[in-house]
C-alpha cells in the first residue's frame, strides 16, 4: 500500500463541454435564469458561481473532442415551480420522477447534455449529526 501524498478537499468546477458557447449561455441564461460571472475569451464559454458557493462552467477548448455530459443536479428552492417555469417555456422535461428523498426533472441543453433539476427532500445540513 503506497503512502497517500495529498486528500481531495471537495469539487471546485463542474461543468460541461459545449459545442456553441454563445448559444449555450443564451440556453443557461433564458430557460435556467443563470448568469455568468465570467465570459471566457474567443466564445470558449463561461463560469457561474452559484448561490451555494459553488461554481458551473460552460467550455469549448476546441482540443478535446465533444461528447455530451449527463452529470449535473442543479438543486432548486422549488420543484414544482422550476417544473412549471419550464413548460411555460416550452422546454421539454425528458423525465420527472420522486424518490425516496428527491425530486428530479431532466430536460437537454442546446448541446444534448442532460441537465437535471433537483429538490431533496430534506437539508443535507439538517441530516448531519
Amino acid at each position: 500500500m503506497s503512502e497517500r501524498t495529498f486528500s481531495i478537499t471537495g469539487l471546485d468546477v463542474s461543468g460541461y463541454m459545449v459545442e456553441d458557447a454563445s448559444r449555450a449561455i443564451q440556453f443557461y441564461r433564458d430557460v435556467l435564469g443563470l448568469e455568468p460571472t465570467t465570459v471566457f475569451p474567443h466564445g470558449n464559454g463561461a463560469e457561474y458561481e452559484l448561490a451555494d458557493g459553488s461554481t458551473f462552467e460552460l467550455w469549448r477548448d476546441g482540443t478535446t473532442p465533444f461528447q455530451p455530459g449527463n452529470g449535473i443536479l442543479f438543486a432548486v428552492d422549488d420543484f414544482d415551480a422550476a417544473v412549471a417555469a419550464l413548460e411555460v417555456k416550452g422546454t421539454p422535461i425528458l423525465a420527472k420522477s420522486e424518490t425516496s428523498v428527491c425530486f428530479i426533472a431532466i430536460i437537454s441543453d442546446t448541446e444534448g447534455n442532460s441537465v437535471v433539476l433537483h429538490k431533496r427532500k430534506v437539508s443535507p445540513l439538517s441530516s448531519r449529526s
